[in-house]
């Protein structure tokens, strides 16, 4: 070989040596690099190189945020109930070098301590609280699976069940006893109604009562009122009327006195007028329907006509 193709040999296996001393990093990731079997150091996003005769890249994994899917796993609570619960996980990684060299396979090494860490938290609560405690769960989830995973240079940010699903049997139990509860509530809401109706039905019949007494006594507080008021209107008109009788009689009297002036017949007639009117009034009281019978003394009738007699005397003695 001629001097001139060993150096273009030379030239072109140096030139590919170096060209495989290049590393192309991505934004997010990041690489370890060992020189002869040993740790040397980790490379950033970007073009790096290295030593292509007695270094290599190890490792390279993202440092973003990664999603872990747990699978589904038979659990048994605290009161022996089996029940199946899966979970999704979210981490990533915060130490390159720790995760490379502290644990031999990462994810599966997760997921298995995720799968234990649930049995755990599943098997200190009872059936009714694995379904109204979720959040308290996915809390302790988080909580303990990050501390578990710190020497791994592994950040857990968030830790969710999924479902959590009885077995058949209990479900079918299940099912049961939410139908008894519900035909229960059913029942005790018909009995509420049912109360509720016969109260107020009650109270209305007594309010009905209360509200016909009191009617009924003002009807006849009103009824007595407007009777009263009767009674005293008819005493005040037959009083009125007896007032205007008496006064008209008086006015008679007197004119009948003032005619009968100077006429030397008038006292006679007068007289006569008068024991008139007095045979007229027995009369009058004796024809009425609620009349009683009246016993009249003839001879007392001329004593009653001299006293009329002096009383028209006395009146004229006025007059005069």
């Amino acid at each position: 070989m001629n001097p001139f193709t060993f150096l273009l040999v030379l030239t072109i296996g140096g030139s590919v040596t170096l060209f495989k001393g290049i590393k192309i990093i991505q934004q997010g990731n990041e690489a370890l690099v060992e020189r002869l079997g040993k740790y040397q150091g980790k490379l950033q996003p970007g073009l790096k190189w290295i030593d292509p005769f007695f270094a290599q890249v190890v490792f390279q994994e993202t440092i973003r945020e990664k999603v872990l899917d747990v699978p589904k796993q038979s659990c048994i609570t605290r009161d022996n109930v089996g029940i199946s619960v899966d979970a999704v996980v979210y981490w990533r990684i915060v130490d390159m070098e720790k995760a490379y060299y502290k644990v031999e396979n990462l994810r599966l090494a997760m997921q298995n301590l995720v799968l234990t860490q649930i049995r755990a938290e599943m098997g200190k609560l009872e059936l009714d609280q694995t379904f109204t405690a979720r959040s308290e769960v996915n809390e302790s989830l988080l909580r303990e699976l990050d501390l578990a995973t710190d020497p791994w240079g592994v950040k857990v940010t968030r830790v969710e069940l999924r479902d959590i699903i009885p077995s058949k049997a209990v479900q079918d139990s299940m099912e049961l006893q939410m139908s008894a509860e519900r035909k229960r509530r059913a029942a005790i809401l018909t009995s509420e109604g049912e109360r509720d109706a016969a109260i107020n039905s009650a109270r209305g019949k007594a309010e009905a009562q209360v509200l016909d007494a009191e009617a009924k006594q003002k009807s006849a507080i009103l009824q007595a009122e407007a009777e009263q008021k009767t009674i005293v209107l008819k005493a005040q008109a037959q009083r009125q009327q007896q007032v205007l009788k008496a006064q008209a009689t008086a006015e008679a009297l007197k004119i009948v006195s003032k005619q009968l002036e100077g006429d030397p017949n008038a006292r006679e007639a007068l007289q006569f007028l008068i024991a008139q009117n007095y045979l007229e009034m027995g009369q009058k009281i004796g024809s009425s329907g609620s009349s009683k019978v009246m016993f009249m003394d003839p001879r007392s009738i001329p004593a009653t006509l001299e006293g009329m007699r002096s009383i028209v005397t006395e009146q004229e003695k006025e007059s005069l």
